[in-house]
């Protein structure tokens, strides 16, 4: 019996399918090799669990994959490149900043539209928002 975690466990864990898992150690994207008992199957450790919910976060927030890669290869080199992993971690940052950047000023219009909205729903004048052009009206003067 093993001590580790089956590659189901860790799917329910991550929120990954097996499948999704099985692409990740594949592609490189795991810090250390799983371990694989006699018999072949995978055991993974809670320090692969912490990893992959790392790089989760790094995909959900627009990381390409090959920099999940190039991120961790330099972690595998180990002491020496922490000048890199802070430069490539950094993009990155600048780049989410950005976007949140982005969909806050996307919301500020969305929050602004709900607003208008709801006061004209209110007040009973909603009739006259946003009227779609009838077919004879030139649409460049929409």
């Amino acid at each position: 019996m093993s001590t580790g975690l089956s590659i189901g466990q860790v799917a329910e864990r991550t929120g990954l399918s097996v499948h999704a898992l099985r692409f990740y150690e594949r592609e490189g994207l795991l810090a250390d090799r799983v371990r694989r008992e006699s018999n072949g199957r995978r055991v993974y450790t809670e320090d692969d669990v912490a990893w992959l919910a790392m790089c989760i976060k790094f995909r959900s927030s627009g990381m390409p994959l090959d920099t999940i890669r190039k991120y961790t290869d330099l972690v595998r080199q180990g002491p020496g490149n922490e000048h890199d992993r802070l430069a490539l971690l950094r993009s990155h940052q600048d780049y989410v900043t950005a976007q949140i950047q982005e969909l806050t000023e996307c919301l500020n219009v969305i929050t602004h539209k709900v607003d208008v909205y709801s006061q004209r729903l209110a007040a009973g004048t909603a009739d006259c928002l946003w009227v779609a052009p009838s077919s004879t009206t030139d649409s460049a003067a929409s």
